[in-house]
């Protein structure tokens, strides 16, 4: 199976801004119908066999490769491994040099014909990759490739068995590829290259399995990243006006990441049932050894317990001695689907209770199956997360049967979920500023740079080069993808006949186009407002809705609670300078400002890091039955930091 990665969604983030049109609008179609249209990547009229075949794909990987890649990995070292794939790359020597001949790229197949020479000679076959050591530049071609160098355009996307993503012209290209291999013809070496595929997914597929099993709709992703890559239009990297500071620095959330990647592997997937609805629902732990502190983390809006913030953020606190359990958000398909009790998330005191009952169920079992290992309790959450946090320690007290904790650490709260909403629309409408008649090919041209940016490395130094309307609209791109999929989750749940279009998980473009016309605001007007008003909660009501969505109702309960915690960005385009303001009034010497940073950009600094492990301080007794046993965290080391060149083929970043 085609092991392609799933880049960025497009670089994704979360939460964003400027203002938006006044609540007591109500409107019955959306706002910004047809005014926005994306570009198609490639056309995929043959869908419901496509996700048929990429049902089946994802069952080899999970069901045959995963289980068997990890006794292959215990009786091959890395060594070897790499070793085969090296061989794998230099027996694909003839389809490169071909390529690049065919493509009148001489200097290409100068450097492959001395890359195969070099490691044919020095490097026992292939084996050793004695041309990267000499600095001998590689050059990637194929024959897809060739054919659309010389004017063949992909008319059809195609899934294909066993390989993955392709197209009408990628799958005659991979046939000659695979004809242009000698050892195609002599029997049994034919099957070398398979047995090489194996190896090389081995290494790779508890990290695509975990990427997959995070997404709502991995299908879809996966084909605007094959595009994205496919992608060989020339780039105008002209950059029009000042760049936008805010989305810029949030842009650098992509470096945050695990350090070691086999952290994910190290925790335990657990199941607890949801007390809403009675379903299972996963979640994922990292205990300590000994006893030690437990912090409950809840991730941005749609992100997945395995999503890349959410594992960056568990290693740097198990790292410095803190067990920790993620959680997906209360917009995230998977806790929809399993454990929000209403209808559709939207109204936050509902989703935080459902989270607040499902953080009891685990705590319960947890307490259940390690009695002497858990310590005192942290909730910690970043973006919309955060701000559940806040809303959660705020009503704590009127639940004393539910898990009370003994910190809360808000990282990147928005102050007035309100005022998110319509920074949300903004970044996404942020597109309308180009001309009409140019705004699809601007976006196209601007998917191209994307692509251009995620193949290779991206690093503190990388520069994105993306104007301010460019990086506004990624943004609120990626969010508004977000609310695509809380949507088809939601109706596909419980249909409220507002889409037009059918809901078939097995032809979902029809409706994906109907629902990207549908913004934050006309969520809230014609789906959220409409369902809780069937449940006598009336959010056009202005105090309902402000008591719903505004920290600022609580402010005289957070000035009295000294074990709230609150970090924040000056410049998140979340917070208007008064919500800043008030983060500072209100919490005093428990709030960490930075004056920079976007909205979760600075993550991955050391500062921000020490600000997060000094907010936890303290949490260092152990309670078993009646007995207060000590419980402290590892000493204090140098927070854990993504390594420059973390790459940026990583899986959405929701916030």
């Amino acid at each position: 199976m085609n092991k392609s990665p799933l880049i960025l969604q497009i670089v994704c983030l979360l939460i964003t801004g400027s203002s938006f049109p006044a609540l007591a609008q109500t409107n019955s179609s959306p706002a910004s119908t047809n005014l926005i249209i994306l570009p198609e990547p490639i056309p995929d009229p043959l869908e419901r066999i496509n996700r048929g075949l990429w049902a089946v794909n994802e069952a080899a990987m999970k069901g045959v490769i995963k289980p068997t890649a990890k006794v292959y990995r215990t009786l091959m070292p890395p060594t070897f491994r790499i070793g085969i794939s090296n061989v794998g790359r230099n027996l694909q020597y003839p389809r490169r040099a071909l390529s690049n001949i065919l493509q009148e790229r001489w200097t290409g197949a100068r450097d492959e014909s001395y890359r195969f020479l070099c490691n044919s000679v020095l490097g026992m076959g292939g084996f050793l990759d004695v041309a990267s050591e000499f600095r001998i530049p590689v050059s990637e071609a194929d024959f897809g490739q060739t054919f659309g160098k010389w004017g063949w355009d992909p008319s059809f996307y195609l899934m294909l068995p066993l390989m993955g993503p392709s197209s009408d012209r990628d799958a005659v290209g991979g046939a000659v590829d695979s004809a242009s291999n000698p050892i195609a013809y002599f029997s049994p070496y034919n099957y070398i290259p398979t047995g090489i595929v194996y190896n090389n997914l081995t290494d790779t597929v508890d990290g695509y399995v975990r990427r997959t099993d995070s997404e709502a709709d991995a299908y879809s992703l996966l084909r605007y990243v094959y595009a994205l890559q496919r992608n060989e239009r020339p780039v105008d990297w002209t950059v029009e006006g000042e760049p936008h500071a805010p989305t810029m620095e949030t842009m650098r959330f992509a470096l945050f990441g695990v350090g070691d990647r086999h952290f994910p592997e190290r925790g335990a997937k657990r199941i607890i049932r949801a007390p809403a609805t009675g379903r299972d629902l996963p979640y994922n732990l990292w205990l300590q050894p000994k006893a030690a502190p437990m912090v409950y983390l809840l991730p941005g809006i749609g992100a997945h317990r395995l999503n890349s913030g959410a594992l960056a953020v568990a290693e740097l606190l198990y790292g410095h001695g803190y067990s920790v359990v993620t959680v997906s958000s209360a917009f995230n398909f998977e806790f929809i689907e399993r454990a929000l009790g209403a209808d559709l998330p939207g109204y936050s005191p509902s989703d935080v209770q459902d989270l607040h009952k499902v953080l009891t169920q685990i705590d319960r079992e947890l307490v259940r199956d390690y009695p002497a290992r858990l310590g005192s309790r942290a909730l910690t959450g970043y973006s919309l997360g955060a701000f559940h946090t806040l809303l959660l320690a705020a009503h704590a007290g009127n639940s004393p049967s539910l898990l009370q904790f003994d910190r809360f650490l808000s990282i990147d709260s928005p102050v007035r979920l309100m005022h998110g909403i319509g920074q949300l629309d903004s970044l996404y409408n942020a597109a309308l500023e180009w001309p009409a008649d140019e705004r699809t090919a601007r976006i196209d041209q601007l998917f191209s740079k994307v692509a251009a940016l995620a193949s290779g490395p991206l690093n503190s130094e990388s520069e994105l080069r993306l104007s301010s309307i460019e990086s506004r609209f990624l943004i609120g791109l990626a969010f508004r993808l977000n609310l695509r999929d809380v949507l088809f989750t939601t109706q596909s749940r419980k249909n409220q006949g507002v889409l037009k279009q059918p809901l078939d998980k097995w032809k979902r473009e029809p409706v994906y186009r109907e629902i990207m016309n549908y913004s934050f605001t006309d969520y809230l007007h014609l789906f959220v407002e409409p369902y809780y008003k069937t449940r006598g909660i009336d959010l056009a009501n202005q105090e309902t809705l402000r008591t719903a969505s505004d920290l600022r109702s609580f402010e005289s309960a957070y000035r009295n609670m000294d074990k709230v915690r609150v970090i924040a960005n000056e410049d998140d385009f979340l917070l208007a300078p008064e919500d800043v303001q008030w983060l500072s009034a209100t919490f005093g010497s428990r709030a960490r400002l930075f004056p920079r940073g976007g909205h979760l950009g600075n993550l991955a600094e050391a500062p921000v890091q020490e600000a997060i492990l000094n907010a936890l301080e303290g949490l260092g007794e152990t309670t078993i039955g009646s007995n207060i046993v000590a419980a402290t965290p590892k000493p204090r080391r140098a927070p854990v930091q993504s390594p420059r060149g973390y790459s940026a083929r990583g899986s959405k970043m929701g916030f």
